[in-house]
């Protein structure tokens, strides 16, 4: 069977880091002898200029029947006046859970390349290699009631135990797989919901005896990340907390344009996407870092497309236009993003060739 994928520029520097993704991922195939169907449809900013919502119909049926959906970046200021549904962040929200996905992956790595390049000493972040596990469908993003009016704003904060259980399974689980470390992220000393999220994830490390769990509170953790990343393999963490920290860890890495993420969820299409914004002030200028965008592709051939061996290699060919100098603006480089795209497909190496299949 033929995977489909629906790709969804979106807005901003999205559509031209997408359209190098795009080209990598027909490029990796195209050397494995593989097929895949990719089709483009509107969200954010350009769906509300197009038919007046953030995520139209036609979007939403399309990404239910994909295989993976590959998403680019969504909003701007031309749009920062819309209210309510009509939000492009709303639109993205609705997409999660429209896909039902639950678990927001999002690695780190430091090329060494790339060491001096951050705003700390390279002894800090050379070798850093950690993935961030965020809980994507509960907390304040979602938390309802919701109110605000001139004087008085709220928010709520609502977790429930099964939603701590299936994210924090995930984490362990990739945990014992990498380096059997894994930090549980919370504010147990102040909120409600931490304590249950502490109470929860306990319970699920028995069933992984392999893994090493170690409880933190977001605010020292904050300091630890920036401080002494490398002890760090696994972190899991509830929505706001995984913005904010996942966030941060990219200094680490020397740009948000260098990280790439993965949504998944129990079953269906998972959601890949760079973890940058829409960047409007260097939008059309060729100028925008693409890296995060094909390496998020690699991230879809390794968990919806049950290929992990082409997500290395492009993983592998993009460390290889690092170690030779192929660096953006942001890298403090001058390549363009079309040049970035161009040299990581000429660095590709793919070894032999079978039928991709699609998990069942």
């Amino acid at each position: 069977m033929t995977p489909r994928i629906v790709t969804l520029p979106g807005d901003g520097v999205g559509p031209e880091v997408i359209a190098q993704a795009v080209a990598v991922l027909r490029a990796v195939t195209e050397q494995a002898g593989l097929s895949v169907e990719v089709e483009e449809h509107l969200i954010g900013g350009r769906a509300v200029d197009a038919g007046g919502v953030p995520l139209p119909e036609t979007t939403r049926a399309a990404c239910r029947d994909a295989d993976a959906v590959l998403l680019g970046a969504v909003g701007g200021p031309r749009w920062d006046h819309l209210r309510g549904a009509q939000r492009c962040e709303s639109g993205l929200l609705e997409l999660r859970s429209l896909l039902k996905v639950f678990a927001n992956l999002r690695p780190v790595r430091v090329h060494r390349r790339l060491a001096d390049s951050t705003s700390l000493r390279s002894e800090v972040v050379r070798g850093v290699d950690l993935v961030i596990v965020r809980e994507l469908t509960g907390g304040a993003y979602f938390g309802q009631p919701k109110h605000a009016d001139r004087d008085r704003a709220v928010d709520t904060t609502v977790y429930t135990r099964t939603e701590v259980e299936r994210v924090a399974r995930v984490a362990f689980a990739l945990a014992s797989e990498r380096r059997g470390q894994l930090v549980s992220v919370d504010k147990v000393n102040v909120l409600a919901t931490s304590a249950l999220w502490r109470e929860t994830v306990d319970a699920v490390s028995t069933e992984f005896p392999d893994v090493v769990l170690e409880h933190a509170l977001v605010d020292s953790f904050a300091m630890r990340l920036v401080q002494r990343p490398r002890g760090i393999d696994v972190v899991v963490t509830e929505n706001l907390f995984g913005d904010i920290l996942s966030d941060e860890a990219a200094v680490l890495a020397g740009s948000l344009g260098m990280l790439p993420s993965a949504s998944i969820g129990e079953a269906g299409p998972g959601l890949y996407e760079p973890v940058h914004g829409s960047a409007p002030d260097i939008a059309g200028q060729n100028r925008a870092n693409p890296y995060g965008a094909i390496l998020s592709v690699a991230l879809m051939l390794r968990h919806s497309l049950g290929r992990p061996d082409l997500g290395a290699a492009i993983e592998a060919a993009v460390d290889a236009c690092i170690e030779t100098g192929v660096l953006t603006r942001d890298l403090g480089g001058s390549a363009r993003t079309s040049d970035t795209g161009a040299a990581v497909m000429s660095a590709l190496s793919v070894r032999g060739g079978a039928a991709v299949g699609v998990p069942s």
